[in-house]
C-alpha cells in the first residue's frame, strides 16, 4: 500500500492546482459527461492573471464560463467537437474549431501536433492497488492525459470503475484533487422519441441482421432504433460510444455480444453519455470494455467486426448522396465525430450495413434535408463515395453501386412528398435524371 504515501503527498485543492497553469499553456480537458467541474472553475476564477492559454476539448456538458466574452485574451477554447454551450463562441470567432476524425483526435496530442502542457482528467477513487479508472471517459482522455507534461486529476466518488483499457496509476497524477459530486447526465432522447423518429427506426432496424455488431451515434436516432430490434438475436456492440438504452437490450437478451468477432461476449466502446443508470450499470461490469479512441474508431479495426452496423445522422444530404453533418451552410455546428470511421469500417466489413438517418425535414417541415445541392459552404462529413442507405421517415434509399440517376430517384422517393416535385424539377435542370 505504499502508493497511499504518494497520494496523500499529491492531494491539493483545486484553487492550488491551477496555480501550475502559466500564460501560454495549453491544456487538454475531459469532456463529455466526465468534465472535470472544480478544476475548470478554479481555472476560469484565475483566468484575469492569464493569457493565450488554450483549451483542448471534444464535447463539453455542462458550464461554459470559459468562453464567456471575457475570457477573451486569457482562455480560448479550441474545440474538435462543437457542442451547444461553444457553439455560439465558435461561430462569433471567440472560440477555435480543429476538423479532426474521432479516431485521429488523441493523436494530434499523442504525436505532438499539439503538444499539451497540462490535461484536466477525471478519475475515480483508487482500486487497492493505486490504479484509478478513467470511467465513463476513457477513449477521447487516456492517450492526451500521457502525453501531457502535468496531469492535474480530480478523483471524484461518483465515477464508475470501468474495465477495460482504462487505467492510471496514483503515481502518474501530479496533482490530485479529491471531490464529491454527481457526474454531468445527458439522455439521448431526453424530449421523448417524436413519431419521425419512431419511423426511421421501423425502417432502420429492417437492415439489421441477426449477429449484428452495432455502433449508434449520437441522438435520439439511435435509440429509436434500438426500440424495433427486440426481434434480433445476438446483436454486439462495438461503437464509440453507448447510453442508457444498451441495458434494456442486455437485460432483454438481444444485446449479448455472442457472435462478434472482435471482442467476442464484450461491449467495446470508448465512452457513455448518459445519465445515472448507465452509470451505475458500467460500475465494475465485466461486460463492458472501453479502450482508446484510436483504437475503438480505427476503420481497419471496425472491419474486423462481421455485420457490422454503423448508425449516424446528418443535417442534409444532396441528390449525389453527399452528407453534411457538421454545419449549416458555412456556419460550424458541430463536428464529424466518428461518422466517417464508422461508416467506411461497416462499409469494409463481411456483411456490413453502413447507415446514414435523419428526418426528411427540418424548421418543422418548412424544409427538406433531401435537396439538389448542399448548401453554400457546407462541409462534406461522408463522401457520395461512402455511403450505403439513407434512412427517413419514408423508407430506405438504397444508394451502394448505383448511377448518378438513380441514386436521386431513390433519394426523392425517400423526401418528404411535398418537396418531390420541387426536388424532381431540380434534378433534371442538373442533368441527373
Amino acid at each position: 500500500m505504499s502508493w497511499m504515501k504518494t497520494y496523500e503527498s499529491r492531494v491539493t485543492t483545486a484553487e492550488e492546482a491551477v496555480e501550475v497553469i502559466k500564460s501560454g499553456d495549453r491544456i487538454f480537458l475531459t469532456g463529455n459527461c466526465s468534465v472535470p467541474q472544480k478544476l475548470l472553475a478554479a481555472l476560469v476564477d484565475r483566468a484575469q492573471e492569464l493569457e493565450n492559454v488554450e483549451v483542448c476539448h471534444a464535447l463539453t456538458i455542462g458550464a461554459s464560463d470559459y468562453v464567456a466574452p471575457e475570457m477573451e485574451g486569457h482562455i480560448r477554447a479550441n474545440s474538435l467537437f462543437i457542442g451547444p454551450n461553444v457553439r455560439k463562441a465558435v461561430q462569433e470567432g471567440r472560440a477555435d474549431f480543429t476538423p479532426v476524425l474521432l479516431s485521429e483526435f488523441t493523436l494530434l496530442f499523442k504525436q505532438g501536433v499539439l503538444p499539451l502542457d497540462v490535461a484536466f482528467v477525471n478519475l475515480s477513487p483508487p482500486d487497492e492497488h493505486g490504479f484509478c479508472s478513467y470511467g465513463v471517459e476513457t477513449g477521447l482522455t487516456k492517450t492526451p492525459a500521457e502525453s501531457s507534461k502535468i496531469i492535474i486529476a480530480e478523483i471524484n466518488e461518483h465515477m464508475p470503475r470501468c474495465l477495460g483499457d482504462s487505467f492510471i496509476h496514483v503515481s502518474r497524477l501530479d496533482h490530485i484533487v479529491p471531490v464529491d459530486y454527481p457526474l454531468l447526465e445527458l439522455s439521448m432522447s431526453a424530449g421523448g422519441l417524436s413519431d419521425v423518429h419512431i419511423k426511421i427506426g421501423e425502417f432502420a432496424a429492417d437492415l439489421i441482421p441477426d449477429g449484428a455488431t452495432m455502433q449508434m451515434g449520437i441522438g435520439a436516432i439511435p435509440d429509436a432504433i434500438l426500440n424495433f430490434l427486440s426481434d434480433k438475436r445476438d446483436l454486439g456492440i462495438h461503437t464509440e460510444l453507448f447510453s442508457d438504452s444498451v441495458i434494456d437490450m442486455v437485460e432483454a437478451g438481444v444485446i449479448t455480444n455472442a457472435r462478434k468477432t472482435l471482442h467476442p461476449g464484450k461491449i467495446t466502446a470508448g465512452f457513455m453519455i448518459g445519465t445515472h443508470r448507465i452509470y451505475d450499470w458500467a460500475h465494475d461490469n465485466p461486460l463492458i470494455e472501453l479502450h482508446r479512441t484510436e483504437y475503438v474508431n480505427d476503420p481497419f479495426i471496425i472491419a474486423q467486426n462481421e455485420r457490422q452496423v454503423a448508425i449516424n445522422s446528418a443535417i442534409e444530404v444532396d441528390l449525389t448522396g453527399q452528407v453534411c453533418a457538421d454545419s449549416i451552410g458555412p456556419k460550424l455546428y458541430s463536428g464529424v465525430g466518428g461518422q466517417l470511421d464508422f461508416i467506411y469500417g461497416a462499409s469494409r466489413s463481411k456483411g456490413g450495413v453502413p447507415i446514414i438517418a435523419l428526418p426528411a425535414t427540418a424548421k418543422g417541415g418548412e424544409l427538406s434535408r433531401i435537396t439538389p445541392m448542399l448548401k453554400q459552404g457546407a462541409g462534406v462529413v461522408t463522401t457520395r463515395y461512402h455511403v450505403h442507405y439513407v434512412v427517413t421517415e419514408y423508407g430506405v434509399a438504397t444508394l451502394y453501386g448505383k448511377t448518378i440517376r438513380e441514386r436521386a430517384k431513390e433519394l426523392i422517393n425517400v423526401a418528404a412528398p411535398q418537396f418531390r416535385d420541387e426536388l424532381t424539377k431540380a434534378a433534371k435542370a442538373l442533368n441527373y435524371i
